[in-house]
């Protein structure tokens, strides 16, 4: 069975093809919030450095996250904070 965590980090690899990735569960810290899931996996932070960010605006590089995170948002994904650079940022 694959956590929300591996497929976050699987389709941003695929989308994005980063230089570097880190994806976390913050769920624990949103317990009792609206949205909030008592089976956890809906609230993440996700860095994430791609060289496709380069010379986009940053409301640009949160579109392309969350577009590439499309399903995730679908099957229950409630918040996301995103942290997107490009290499040398």
């Amino acid at each position: 069975m694959t956590t929300r965590r591996d497929r976050i980090a699987a389709a941003l690899n695929e989308a994005l093809r980063p230089s570097a990735l880190d994806v976390v569960d913050e769920s624990a810290l949103h317990h009792g919030h609206a949205g909030a899931s008592p089976a956890g996996e809906t609230h993440f932070r996700v860095a994430v450095t791609a060289a496709v960010f380069a010379g986009r605006p940053r409301v640009a590089r949160h579109r392309m996250v969350t577009e590439a995170l499309a399903a995730e948002f679908a099957g229950g994904l409630h918040a996301l904070a995103i942290d997107a650079r490009a290499p040398g940022e």
